[in-house]
């Protein structure tokens, strides 16, 4: 049995949209305009990275989900990270020395020796469903399916890839930027075929 649980702070009342899975931030003159990145962690930090993101007065978001694991005298309820190893920040570049050092932050994830946005309307949507109680687990990293977009609900407007699971519709989204996959439930009323989209 899984539930869904979200840490996040400093949360802005607007969202800033922007398009495309995965923007070039110039470092240039980056100073104007806040964009969401991963922060990736030492393998389980991300809890304590949070905590002191919160000290810095940083806005983060830490999706976590609730797992019962069966231990040999007992049941154990484990909050554990959505995303292991990563911790989502919205800054300034311009700003990002007050995230990497941190001592249990390696790096922001980067192409080309720049740190990658993500876009965030994607993020966004992604908290905004967490908070609505949608439930979500891992899931290995996929890439290959149906591609499709929610249509309505706290999701919409994400794409992801669509498999089937004991007569059940599962929609996976996928973060190519740090390669991590998880999985939820849909209706299948509420996504649309992309076409020409199978990947």
């Amino acid at each position: 049995m899984f539930g869904l649980m979200t840490e996040a702070v400093n949360r802005p009342t607007t969202a800033t949209p922007t398009s495309g899975l995965v923007q070039s931030v110039s470092v240039t003159g980056a100073g104007v305009r806040p964009h969401w990145y991963a922060a990736s962690t030492v393998a389980n930090h991300e809890k304590g990275v949070a905590a002191q993101l919160s000290a810095r007065l940083v806005e983060h978001f830490l999706p976590t989900y609730e797992s019962v694991r069966q231990w040999k005298d007992r049941r154990v309820r484990l909050r554990l990270p959505l995303f292991p190893g990563y911790v989502f920040v919205r800054l300034k570049l311009c700003d990002r020395l007050r995230v990497l050092q941190i001592p249990s932050v390696a790096r922001l994830v980067s192409f080309n020796g720049t740190p990658a946005a993500l876009p965030d309307t994607e993020i966004e949507a992604l908290r905004a469903g967490l908070a609505e109680g949608i439930q979500a687990v891992p899931h290995s990293y996929l890439k290959i399916g149906r591609r499709v977009r929610v249509v309505d609900g706290p999701l919409q407007g994400l794409e992801g890839i669509v498999i089937r699971q004991k007569n059940q519709l599962r929609f996976v989204i996928t973060l190519d930027t740090i390669q991590r996959s998880i999985r939820l439930d849909i209706d299948a009323s509420s996504v649309e075929l992309l076409q020409h989209r199978r990947i």
